[in-house]
């Protein structure tokens, strides 16, 4: 099963669009192309992937104009593009890989972590020392291999026209030792040199500020360009990553980073206490 990209979401919603536009049911859309419900389904909830010809075959069903079709296959050709993700495919669990797909389209990141530094600002030794002390037992070559798959999805945010990341980091993280000392004070440096990026911004949320909202654990909210395309929101489970889409789910995580973010130091003040966490080191 393909990993649901942004662009196959965007396909999926213009189809589902399209087709109650039409006033036409699932099965008879399904009818018309020779198909069947649930693979129609499985097309519009961007499950499967759907050929440019079946696109183009559905759409003139719907009576849609040209250019729009042109588009919309267009988009599916897209879709059907190998990401750079595909090679790590065997490492990680299809939710995992899903939220990797969409972090790589996302325009806009934000992440909070109450335990780790966010994995988009770890430096090498620190993905190490995460991944050996995650919930599975990896051999070298396996930690190596996930070592270079998140330094992968890293170099988004240094390339030309990176997406603006927000990282909300509990001090508790900062506090607590990954690897030896010259790993957690290397990692600090980092933060700080990653924190003048002018597309990121790094706010630490001190133990003083008690216990929040975000201390049950990691959330991501990313966002897209195209207005067409919601954002998504995912929080860190032991079975990988799992993205909410339902508007519940998301007014809820929305709101809860909107009180992160005021319970969270100023970047001023925060780039301080990473300073003062490094002197104390």
């Amino acid at each position: 099963m393909a990993p649901k990209t942004a662009r196959a979401r965007r396909l999926g919603i213009a189809l589902r669009t399209h087709r109650e536009a039409a006033g036409l049911t699932l099965e008879a859309a399904a009818d018309e192309i020779n198909s069947t419900r649930s693979t129609l389904s499985r097309y519009e909830n961007a499950q499967t992937l759907v050929s440019p010809a079946t696109v183009r075959a559905l759409l003139s069903l719907y009576g849609v104009g040209s250019d729009d079709i042109a588009a919309a296959v267009q988009l599916a050709k897209d879709t059907r593009k190998p990401g750079w993700w595909v090679p790590y495919s065997h490492l990680l669990d299809k939710r995992t890989i899903d939220f990797i797909a969409l972090e790589a389209e996302a325009t806009g990141i934000a992440n909070f972590e109450p335990s780790v530094v966010p994995g988009l600002l770890q430096t090498a030794d620190y993905i190490r020392g995460v991944m050996r002390g995650g919930p599975h037992t990896l051999g070298d070559d396996q930690v190596e291999q996930r070592v270079q798959l998140r330094l992968d999805r890293q170099q988004r945010i240094t390339a030309d026209d990176p997406p603006i990341f927000d990282a909300i980091i509990d001090e508790g993280a900062l506090l607590r030792p990954v690897g030896d000392r010259s790993v957690m004070e290397r990692q600090l440096h980092h933060l700080l040199k990653m924190a003048e990026l002018p597309n990121v911004t790094v706010q630490v949320i001190p133990l003083a500020a008690g216990y929040h909202r975000g201390t049950r654990g990691s959330l991501h909210i990313l966002e897209f360009a195209d207005p067409e395309d919601p954002i998504i929101a995912s929080v860190e489970t032991v079975a990988g990553q799992m993205v909410l889409d339902r508007p519940g789910d998301l007014r809820t995580c929305t709101k809860i980073m909107e009180h992160l973010r005021t319970v969270a130091l100023s970047p001023t003040d925060s780039r301080d206490q990473l300073l003062q966490l490094l002197k104390g080191r």
